[in-house]
């Protein structure tokens, strides 16, 4: 079993509860984790088998690019494309965190973490 990271993908998005995110949008950045089977791919070097990171960072892109009112449904979403679209994947995790929220205060970001596994 091994762990690959993509850490730091920075997209502009209109996530939000409130009419004016999504209008005028906000920063986020969105890192993941995913754990497979290595084992094979380590032994190949072949891409067909391991988990295509540029195909992590194209779904996180397309899912972010449509509107939520809530990173969690966002992130629920991310999750449950990577299941799908890579069959390598046993477990996924997503941070989701919108830079600079507007709530009132100094807050330099607001992260959903979830997790979801593979049903087997």
């Amino acid at each position: 079993m091994g762990v690959i990271e993509v850490t730091n993908i920075k997209v502009y998005a209109y996530h939000g509860c409130l009419v004016e995110e999504g209008k005028i949008g906000s920063d986020y950045r969105v890192d993941l984790e995913v754990e497979a089977d290595l084992s094979t791919s380590a032994q190949s070097d072949n891409l067909k088998d391991t988990v295509d990171y540029v195909l992590l960072n194209q779904i996180v892109k397309d899912e972010m690019a449509i509107r939520s009112k809530l990173l969690e449904e966002v992130a629920n979403r991310i999750l449950v494309r990577i299941l799908n679209e890579s069959d390598l994947v046993k477990k996924a995790t997503v941070w989701v965190s919108k830079i600079n929220p507007p709530i009132g205060g100094n807050v330099e970001k607001v992260t959903i973490k979830m997790t979801k596994k593979r049903e087997i």
